[in-house]
């Protein structure tokens, strides 16, 4: 189904001229969390993401105007408020005094004010007053949250405030660009955000959508990595069925059951911890932009939220992508459908059967996997155990030991 580059040394060990019966039964001769040479690997599925990025936590739209909205990341609270004035401030969804959750407080001009006892606070997380105290004895106040709005996406560094300015927002130059229409999507998805990395850049899962789309052949045309991100060229030719009208919106035209049909180009990268997936012609236009990130919602994360944006270049004809537009939602949903019911699917085996047993055999996806290990979350105990729950540790593949740090 694919052409790949020879397997690299660090990618796993497969029995190549095994019968179908024995890959079946086949397991890694190490165990899971120990590679081939014995050294300690971190379970990919447990490895939190890198808090020291921009995170979108909401859509615009769900921050009214003098309104409060709770969120969480990563198990973390966090309160947005949009002031009178139309700003969007970021704090720790509680109040200092009793730690009542600020998001059922009221948004009191520039600042929020807890429905408890009415302490105020103002964007900095600077308590500014409490009611009946003199305001030369106001207490401390919460901690506050980098927050920028662009493209309809309220974004927040939940990590260290002093990187913040360091990080850079991702791209999204094609959702302001008016030859292209951009559809807003996401929702929450019980897995680990590592499952929906693997799913988009690993192409060779079309049978999955074969209902959908018909019988694909999917082609690698190489892969290539850097600091921090990794990416890979695929092409593909239809074998059998027909062309879905969601496919033919995004390129334009129709593409034929085995005709010459495999010259148009996606490229899926993933640059941490942002995944895009682009599609060009043969003749370098861009038609399709996918820009998609999954936001872990609990402690243990085994919860994501997914905020899409998915950009289609519109055709020459004016209004035609609008009509089409109902067309195009329909087929996109139906996809990540699927899709999302597959990756609960493979959470669901990994925590029944209690460790990462993945036999990957894809260069690319193992590239991938190594990427989003180390620039994962410092290894840390997520959760304590009680009753018959282990406590749930991260191995620390640089010291060979388990941390447990509190």
């Amino acid at each position: 189904m694919h052409a790949v580059p020879p397997l690299e040394q660090d990618t796993v060990d497969v029995t190549v001229d095994a019968s179908p019966a024995q890959a079946a039964s086949q397991k890694p001769a190490h165990a899971p969390g120990q590679a081939a040479n014995d050294a300690p690997v971190r379970d990919l599925r447990r490895v939190g993401i890198h808090p020291d990025y921009w995170y979108p936590l909401a859509w615009s739209h769900e921050v009214k105007r003098g309104k409060t909205h709770g969120v969480t990341f990563a198990g973390d609270p966090i309160v947005l408020a949009r002031t009178e004035s139309g700003k969007v401030f970021a704090l720790e969804d509680r109040c200092a005094h009793r730690q009542v959750p600020l998001h059922q407080g009221v948004v009191d001009g520039e600042s929020i004010r807890c429905g408890y006892h009415g302490w105020t606070y103002d964007c900095s997380g600077k308590c500014v007053d409490v009611p009946y105290l003199g305001r030369e004895r106001l207490p401390n106040g919460v901690r506050s949250y980098p927050c920028r709005e662009i493209e309809g996406l309220i974004f927040v560094f939940p990590g260290d405030a002093a990187l913040a300015e360091q990080r850079p927002l991702p791209d999204l130059a094609s959702v302001s660009d008016k030859k292209y229409k951009t559809r807003r999507f996401g929702r929450p998805v019980n897995c680990h955000y590592s499952f929906m990395h693997e799913n988009l850049m690993d192409m060779n899962h079309q049978f999955l959508h074969r209902k959908q789309m018909g019988q694909m052949r999917a082609r690698s045309l190489g892969r290539r990595r850097g600091e921090g991100w990794v990416e890979v060229d695929y092409t593909f030719a239809r074998m059998a069925g027909q062309q879905p009208i969601g496919e033919a919106i995004v390129f334009g035209q129709s593409r034929k059951t085995g005709g010459d049909n495999d010259k148009d180009v996606m490229t899926i990268r993933t640059e941490y911890p942002y995944q895009t997936l682009q599609i060009r012609t043969s003749e370098q236009t861009l038609v399709m932009n996918l820009w998609i990130i999954y936001v872990p919602l609990d402690r243990e994360q085994r919860t994501n939220r997914t905020f899409g944006l998915l950009s289609i270049r519109k055709p020459g004809i004016p209004g035609v992508l609008n009509l089409a537009w109902p067309l195009l939602v329909w087929f996109t949903e139906r996809i990540f459908k699927e899709d999302r019911e597959i990756v609960e699917a493979e959470q669901r085996a990994h925590d029944s059967q209690g460790a990462d047993w993945n036999h990957e055999v894809f260069p690319v996806i193992n590239d991938l996997r190594a990427l989003l290990r180390e620039n994962g979350a410092p290894d840390q105990v997520v959760g304590a155990g009680t009753g018959d729950t282990a406590v749930i540790r991260f191995w620390d593949s640089r010291r060979g030991s388990p941390l447990a740090k509190s």
